[in-house]
């Protein structure tokens, strides 16, 4: 079965991503994490922010610190200051203590130019987080490898309106009638799709890709998932683990086909 699998996918191998650099094996949304997650070969690494009291941008999962770090508080009642003093590796490991919370720019500036970058709005926080988020994507041709996703399809809307040139991607998870059609109800361009792994099938993914847009489903971490994926002809896969799936490719002989990201 794999070998019948694998011809059918050879042209159009999915691109790895990242899911909070490799969270499956350094603490999530930390630098030692997106570090290691360019060490296994990722493609594009998937990252959530959210907005400091005093406006700078954070790398963080939750709209607290609680989670995973070793202070509380929610992220936009913060001072940045505060923020960069909390402990986001011990949680994890021992061996990732005192790694931080970083900047959004911290990540930029670390990954190769040649990795994209998936950010991931979870908390808004009205015009001014757009203002900033758009000024700093706009310097140094960020634009050029980033797309923003995000489960507020409006945020999203309204970030492509005021630049035009940014990539939006659309998270959901739902079992959507027809995924293809919902992107087209935004009557702007949707640069991908970013259904939860189990909600999508071989229908929905031939007719999205036939309307020139990107699958990449969240969070799939099982070699069974990745088949299940493989199979039906996604261009990206987002992942705890994108080592394990990077090998997983390469046993598949896979590794070397995959289509450029602005294919």
């Amino acid at each position: 079965m794999l070998g019948e699998m694998e011809q059918s996918i050879m042209v159009n191998s999915p691109i790895v991503i990242g899911h909070r650099g490799a969270a499956g094996e350094a603490p999530e949304n930390t630098l030692a994490s997106f570090r290691l997650a360019a060490e296994q070969g990722s493609h594009m690494v998937e990252l959530d922010i959210h907005m400091s009291e005093d406006g700078k941008l954070i790398v963080c999962h939750d709209d607290t610190l609680d989670r995973t770090t070793d202070i509380s508080g929610a992220i936009r009642s913060l001072h940045s200051d505060v923020i960069r003093e909390a402990d986001a590796g011990s949680w994890f490991s021992p061996s990732f203590a005192g790694e931080r919370v970083p900047f959004l720019e911290e990540v930029y500036d670390l990954l190769p130019e040649h990795i994209e970058i998936n950010v991931e709005v979870k908390d808004s926080g009205g015009a001014l987080f757009d203002e900033v988020l758009l000024n700093y994507l706009r310097g140094n041709n960020r634009i050029d490898r980033t797309v923003v996703s995000s489960f507020d399809h409006k945020l999203l809307l309204r970030l492509k309106q005021a630049e035009p040139e940014l990539r939006i991607g659309l998270l959901y998870a739902a079992d959507l009638i027809h995924h293809a059609s919902y992107a087209a109800l935004l009557e702007t361009e949707v640069w991908s799709l970013h259904p939860h792994h189990g909600l999508i099938g071989a229908c929905d993914a031939e007719d999205a890709v036939a309307a020139g847009l990107h699958i990449y489903p969240y969070t799939a971490n099982r070699s069974a998932d990745w088949d299940r994926l493989l199979s039906i002809g996604v261009t990206g896969i987002i992942t705890d683990y994108p080592g394990r799936l990077k090998g997983h490719l390469s046993r598949l002989n896979l590794i070397g086909t995959t289509n450029s990201l602005h294919g």
